[in-house]
């Protein structure tokens, strides 16, 4: 498909929106986004019960999905369902929906790699946080929690709870949850090895004060005002059942390796595994797929949640969901949220296969692992399966990293080496890969560390290296020592040792095409290369253990993220999830030199300003300078050496109702968590 074809298709793409009558009848106008009926709130899109009351001079009465006993009693462990009103918060979360009140009913049906690979579209789908950004992507709005105070200096935050909200097994959510969360699970080495640098303030922790049963405070040891955005990015969730998983934590109850044992765990903390993971991704196998003998004898086959669905089948195939009988959310109709009754996941790590079953409309909402060069054949189908895509920015853009702490020790020397890594950008055509791969919608640019680029970034950086300039990248080639000593056209390392750089990919990190082009921009240049496209966990498995010659996995953070989560400028950059190098490095980190590699000077510079420049005042000048200088050190040593940046599809069945237009194609905000699908529903299917 040519350019013009491919936005022209773009243009005429638009929401699908179908027309129905109320769910129910209310006293309350029914506010929407699309019709604010003169209403304004102190967060947009959203109020407190009290405050929509007050300003629709009207009082709501609530109403439950009429299936929703149903439902419930596919939920192992829960009991039967008291009235709403017992299982709404007191001042419940109302929310506008975006074009018109829902009806019930229906499944959702998702498609992901694999378990635990290209999975977190699906999980942002269901997901609740202490807070959120606005579909804005500027102003963070109560969600979980009610309200928040900071102190004057960032010191200290403080979370009021609703009063009344529960966990979807019907026990209190209290001050109680976050506090366990914190002590028992996200400092406790035997839950998590190593505590993650959110928890933690210039590598200190934090402590959790509980004021009383809705209040919860954050102490810091030093300021972060970046902790809030975290809160309103992070998959990782700030709560956990404390009456649930508390009964498996030792320092929680005297008898947990007993009551773990008496369901056949090996003890507490095998049980807190199964159910809550070994780190705080929210996406580990549950016990219905670990412990699949078990199930029958488990109280609960999955640990309580405040999202809005919760998982009651998983095998390896896929996970089923149904609503969650508490949640939190009504509607300004009064109805009780989420619209859609049950979420269906199908695994499929085939591109190809997932591609046609979009073709095919079999799926209602993707947006992970959909990239660019997919976009002419989405489009082209659009009308015949009645779907849309839009193609919208992104934030991180594909990057390219070097081992430098490779296990071999002479490819280590030359990755280790700023001039190869200079010749190596030079090599690449990023216009080319721009044309080629991505229909020239997108911009080439080299990796800074920040994106979109604060103001302190010099535009320098952005074309740092980033020319296609072959004869200078042989010239620093050659100034290494690298050379073809045997005639075959590639190049050796200078020892004499052969040199093929095995590039392995996952399509859900960046497009295959992207990864054949490079490969043959350094193959001219006498770096032989061989492409091989692996599945997510293979490639994660790889990266981890320190295996690969080349990392590449798209890579980029906003400035309020980075705020609040340092992973960007300290090895090995980034999380398992991601794009990461210089594992060595980090081992020599973590071990306070005793294990792995002792990096350069400059990595040490990054992980003192990094540190500071969380804690510095935003928008001030000494924040400007660190930022500056995180930039210069990141960019000016090309640890990642960025390529394209370029928009990405966003796919969703027209018969999907209240799907708004979302502004970026992003991970970074948590996907759909900003554009409230609790509201979407199902046309089609109601």
């Amino acid at each position: 498909m040519k350019r013009a074809t491919l936005i022209a298709g773009v243009s005429a793409a638009c929401l699908y929106l179908a027309s129905f009558g109320t769910a129910s009848a209310a006293d309350c106008p029914q506010v929407t986004v699309a019709d604010m009926k003169g209403l304004s709130s102190a967060f947009p899109q959203q109020f407190d019960l009290k405050e929509f009351e007050s300003a629709a001079g009207c009082t709501l009465s609530f109403q439950e999905n009429p299936s929703i006993a149903e439902l419930n009693g596919e939920i192992q462990g829960n009991p039967s369902l008291p009235p709403l009103a017992e299982r709404l918060p007191e001042e419940p979360l109302v929310v506008a929906p975006y074009e018109e009140i829902g009806r019930y009913g229906g499944t959702l049906d998702a498609l992901s790699n694999a378990s635990e690979a290209g999975t977190s579209d699906f999980l942002s789908v269901r997901h609740v946080n202490l807070v959120r950004y606005a579909d804005d992507l500027v102003t963070i709005v109560p969600n979980v929690a009610k309200s928040w105070q900071w102190n004057d200096d960032f010191t200290q935050i403080t979370f009021t709870l609703r009063k009344g909200h529960k966990w979807s097994d019907g026990a209190p959510f209290t001050a109680d949850d976050v506090k366990f969360w914190y002590d028992n699970l996200a400092l406790d080495e035997n839950v998590i090895a190593k505590p993650k640098d959110y928890v933690l303030v210039a590598g200190e922790p934090m402590t959790v004060d509980v004021i009383d049963a809705q209040t919860v405070r954050f102490n810091l040891p030093a300021p972060k005002p970046g902790l809030l955005a975290h809160f309103a990015t992070s998959y990782a969730q700030p709560f956990q059942p404390k009456h649930f998983l508390g009964q498996f934590h030792p320092d929680i109850s005297g008898d947990a390796d007993k009551a773990a044992q008496a369901l056949g765990f090996e003890n507490g903390y095998a049980a807190i595994a199964a159910y809550y993971g070994s780190s705080d991704w929210t996406d580990t196998a549950t016990p219905m797929l670990s412990l699949p003998d078990q199930v029958a004898s488990l109280p609960k086959a999955t640990a309580p949640t405040l999202e809005s669905h919760i998982m009651v089948k998983e095998n390896t195939e896929g996970r089923h969901l149904v609503a969650n009988p508490y949640f939190h959310m009504v509607d300004t109709a009064g109805n009780q949220l989420p619209y859609i009754d049950r979420q269906d996941e199908v695994y499929i790590n085939e591109n190809e296969v997932r591609i046609l079953k979009l073709v095919n409309a079999e799926v209602d909402y993707k947006s992970q692992s959909l990239q660019l060069p997919s976009a002419p054949l989405l489009l082209e189908n659009q009308e015949k399966g009645d779907y849309t895509v839009h193609l919208k920015p992104t934030i991180a853009s594909p990057t390219f990293s070097f081992n430098v702490t490779s296990f071999d020790e002479e490819k280590r020397k030359v990755f280790g080496d700023i001039r190869f890594r200079k010749a190596m950008s030079l090599a690449m055509n990023r216009e080319e890969i721009n044309e080629l791969a991505y229909f020239g919608l997108g911009v080439p640019r080299q990796y800074v560390g920040f994106a979109p680029e604060p103001d302190f970034v010099d535009p320098k950086w952005l074309k740092f290296y980033a020319q296609h300039d072959p004869d200078q990248a042989n010239k620093l080639l050659d100034e290494i020592g690298m050379m073809d000593k045997d005639g075959d056209g590639f190049r050796e390392l200078p020892n004499g040792q052969k040199l093929a750089l095995n590039l392995q990919f996952a399509t859900q990190g960046l497009p295959g095409q992207v990864v054949e082009l490079v490969g043959q921009h350094w193959a001219n240049v006498g770096i032989k290369t061989a492409v091989k496209e692996v599945t997510p966990d293979e490639y994660r498995s790889a990266q981890s253990s320190n295996q690969l010659d080349v990392g590449m996995w798209i890579k980029g953070q906003p400035l309020s993220i980075v705020l609040g989560n340092n992973t960007l400028f300290v090895p090995p950059y980034d999380g398992y999830f991601d794009h990461r190098t210089g594992m060595l490095w980090a081992e020599y980190i973590d071990s306070n030199g005793a294990k792995g590699v002792k990096p350069p000077p400059f990595v040490d510079q990054l992980i003192a300003d990094i540190n500071a420049f969380q804690s510095s005042q935003p928008g001030s000048d000494e924040q400007s300078t660190l930022g500056a200088r995180l930039v210069e050190n990141m960019t000016g040593n090309l640890l990642f050496l960025g390529v394209v940046q370029a928009p990405n599809p966003i796919y969703h069945r027209n018969a999907l109702t209240n799907f708004p237009e979302f502004k970026t194609w992003s991970y970074e905000y948590y996907r759909t968590y900003p554009y409230r699908p609790q509201q979407w529903y199902l046309a089609d299917e109601s």
